[in-house]
C-alpha cells in the first residue's frame, strides 16, 4: 500500500510558523492596494490613508519588546495563537467597516496582534528546532516573510478586481484561521515554555523585570538593535528610490530599472535560503555576517557610482541581492547566542524593533535628496550606512562575551 511521506518534528514546527509568518507580512502590506478603492468609499485624503499603514507598523513595532517579556514569562504559543487571531480577523473586519475611524482602530489591532510574531516564533524554533538545523530553520522563517510581503500587493489587487476591496479583506483575514487551527492541533510541538514560575513572589518578579531590562540595554544587545535599525534604514532607500535613481542618475529605461529592482528582490530571497545553509556550516557568524554585508555595500556603491548598461546593472544588483540576502540568518544566529537562557522572545522583540524603525526613518531624507537634485547621491548613503552597519555588528559580538556574565550575577 502506498504511504505518503509525514514531516518530521522539525519540518512540521517550520511549515507552521513559516505559514504565520507569510501571513503577518502579508497583511502588513494588504491594505496600500486598496487605498485608491478606499478614498472613494470613505471620501479621505492620501495622507489619512497613509494612517492606516502608519498605526498598523508602528503598533508592531511598539508592542514587540513588552510582548516578549510576555513570551518569556509565560510561554510563546498562546501568545502566537491570540495574536495570529487578532491580525487576521481585524483585516476581516475592515471588510465590514462603514466610517474610515474604523479602518483605523481595526488597523491598529492588527498591528497589535501582528507584534506577537518575532518573538513568540524565534523563542519557539530556539527551543524545538535541532541545534545542526537552526540556521535552516531560521532562514526558512525570514523566507516566508519576504514571500509574503512580495505576494500581497499583486494579490491584494487581484482579488479587488474579482470581488471588490470588501470580499477580499474578508476572505484574506480568514485565510488564517486554519492556520492558527493547526497550530492549536499541533501545540505539542512547540515545546518552548516559559524559563520563569507563572507567579513568582513581588521580589523575584521585580528582579527578573531589571535584568530583562538590563540585558536589553547592555552594549550587544543596543549594538544588535543599531545593526538591525541601520541596516534596515539602508535597504529602504533601496525598496523606494532604486527605480528612480536608475533612471534618473544613470539612464536606464524604466522598464529596465523596475526589472533590476525585481532581480535585487529575487537575489534576496534566494540568499536568505543560501544563508541558513551558511550559517548552519560556519562557527565564524562574524566573519560571514562582516563579509556578506560589507560585500553587499560595496556591489551596491559601486552601481551608484559607475553607469553601466542595463544588462550589467541588473547583474550587480541580483548579486548583491543574494549577498545581503545571505546575510540575514548569520546575523539572527549571533542575536539568538548572545540572549540568555529564557530571555528570547525580548531580545528578538527588542532587536526587532529596530528593523521597523530604520525602515520608517529614512524614505523621507532619501526623497529629499532627490527633490534636492541629488538622486546620485542616494545609493552612495544607501552603501554607507550598510558599510556602517558592520561596526555594530562587531562591538555587539566582542560585548557579548562579557556582559552576560555580569548581567547574571546581578
Amino acid at each position: 500500500m502506498l504511504r505518503l511521506p509525514t514531516l518530521d518534528k522539525d519540518s512540521r514546527v517550520n511549515t507552521l510558523l513559516g505559514a504565520g509568518h507569510f501571513l503577518s507580512h502579508y497583511y502588513q502590506l494588504c491594505l496600500p492596494p486598496l487605498f485608491v478603492a478606499w478614498q472613494h468609499s470613505f471620501g479621505v485624503s492620501f495622507a489619512e490613508l497613509g494612517l492606516a499603514m502608519t498605526v498598523m507598523s508602528g503598533a508592531a513595532a511598539l508592542l514587540q519588546t513588552p510582548v516578549g517579556f510576555l513570551v518569556d514569562r509565560y510561554g510563546a504559543r498562546a501568545f502566537l495563537i491570540c495574536g495570529a487571531l487578532l491580525m487576521a480577523l481585524s483585516i476581516s473586519a475592515i471588510g465590514l467597516a462603514s466610517s474610515f475611524w474604523q479602518v483605523i482602530v481595526l488597523a491598529l489591532l492588527s498591528g497589535a496582534g501582528n507584534s506577537v510574531f518575532h518573538p513568540a516564533d524565534y523563542s519557539i524554533l530556539s527551543g524545538t528546532i535541532s541545534p545542526e538545523r537552526i540556521g535552516r530553520s531560521f532562514s526558512f522563517h525570514t523566507f516566508c516573510g519576504y514571500v509574503g510581503f512580495a505576494a500581497a500587493p499583486p494579490v491584494t489587487a487581484g482579488l479587488m478586481l474579482l470581488i471588490g476591496w470588501r470580499s477580499t479583506l474578508l476572505l484574506s483575514g480568514l485565510v488564517a484561521v486554519p492556520v492558527v487551527l493547526m497550530i492549536v492541533l499541533q501545540g505539542h510541538l512547540m515545546v518552548a515554555k516559559p524559563q520563569r514560575e507563572l507567579r513568582p513572589p513581588p521580589p523575584r518578579l521585580a528582579a527578573d523585570r531589571r535584568l530583562g531590562m538590563a540585558l536589553l540595554l547592555s552594549r550587544p544587545i543596543l549594538c544588535f538593535f543599531g545593526f538591525y535599525m541601520v541596516a534596515a534604514m539602508a535597504t529602504a532607500g533601496i525598496q523606494s528610490w532604486l527605480i528612480t535613481v536608475l533612471h534618473q542618475v544613470h539612464g536606464l529605461p524604466l522598464a529596465a530599472a523596475a526589472a533590476a529592482l525585481t532581480g535585487y528582490m529575487i537575489g534576496n530571497l534566494g540568499g536568505v535560503l543560501a544563508g541558513g545553509w551558511i550559517a548552519d556550516r560556519t562557527r565564524h557568524l562574524l566573519a560571514a555576517t562582516v563579509l556578506l554585508v560589507g560585500g553587499g555595500a560595496l556591489l551596491l556603491l559601486w552601481v551608484g557610482i559607475v553607469t553601466m548598461a542595463e544588462l550589467p546593472t541588473m547583474g550587480v544588483l541580483l548579486i548583491a541581492g543574494v549577498i545581503i540576502g545571505s546575510s540575514r540568518t548569520p546575523r539572527d544566529l549571533m542575536v539568538k547566542q548572545a540572549a540568555t537562557q529564557g530571555e528570547i522572545g525580548k531580545v528578538f522583540g527588542f532587536v526587532s524593533a529596530g528593523l521597523s524603525l530604520g525602515s520608517a526613518l529614512m524614505p523621507v531624507p532619501y526623497g529629499m535628496l532627490i527633490d534636492a537634485g541629488r538622486p546620485d547621491l542616494v545609493l552612495i548613503v544607501v552603501g554607507l550606512l550598510l558599510l556602517a552597519s558592520v561596526g555594530f555588528v562587531i562591538g555587539a559580538r566582542f560585548g557579548f562575551a562579557r556582559e552576560p556574565v555580569a548581567l547574571a550575577a546581578e
